[in-house]
């Protein structure tokens, strides 16, 4: 689930990868065919899930149209391959005051996909209730697979950049058009 501090973060790289100057960003699923911007972001559930869906080389190069010469994709994508093996049912759950949310992965028995069952939870006066939930499928992506995936919807100087080196929790591709 992607947060206001993930999509800053996501676009305080795409500005400093464009430099000095107001820059027009765009989140991949706002995109607009025929309407150019300097920055698309993706925060880090989209591109799997995309990339389940088999979306994952369209919507690339859908963003790569959008951009102007020399703009710049900011994609965050955990990198869980190393994971499914070992097959982990769940990260620990975030807690922010009254509100928890808790994460849950069914593995493919492959290890190359995954379920996604996303539950918050809020105290209420009778206790702990269940305010939402969001089911979906994703797609491990490998950074060999990323990078591939990047060139092959015509981005250059792709950059992987590590989570000390951008701020961000998971890895974070830079990618410029």
């Amino acid at each position: 689930m992607c947060t206001v501090n993930d999509v800053d973060v996501l676009t305080s790289v795409a500005g400093a990868v464009l430099g000095p100057g107001s820059h027009a960003v765009v989140d991949l699923l706002d995109v607009v065919p025929g309407v150019q911007v300097d920055a698309v972001r993706a925060a880090d559930d989209l591109l799997p899930r995309l990339a389940h869906e088999e979306s994952l080389a369209n919507i690339l190069m859908l963003a790569r149209a959008s951009l102007r010469p020399g703009g710049v994709l900011v994609a965050a994508v955990p990198e869980l391959d190393r994971l499914g093996a070992l097959r982990p049912t769940a990260p620990p759950p975030k807690v922010n005051g009254d509100r928890v949310t808790v994460q849950l992965w069914d593995w493919a028995p492959d290890g190359l996909s995954y379920g996604l069952e996303v539950v918050t939870l809020l105290r209420g006066a009778a206790g702990w209730e269940i305010s939402a939930t969001a089911s979906t499928r994703h797609r491990v992506l490998s950074a060999a697979e990323m990078e591939e995936a990047l060139g092959a919807a015509g981005f250059v100087s792709v950059q992987r950049l590590a989570p000390g080196e951008s701020g961000y929790r998971v890895p974070v591709w830079v990618a410029v058009a």
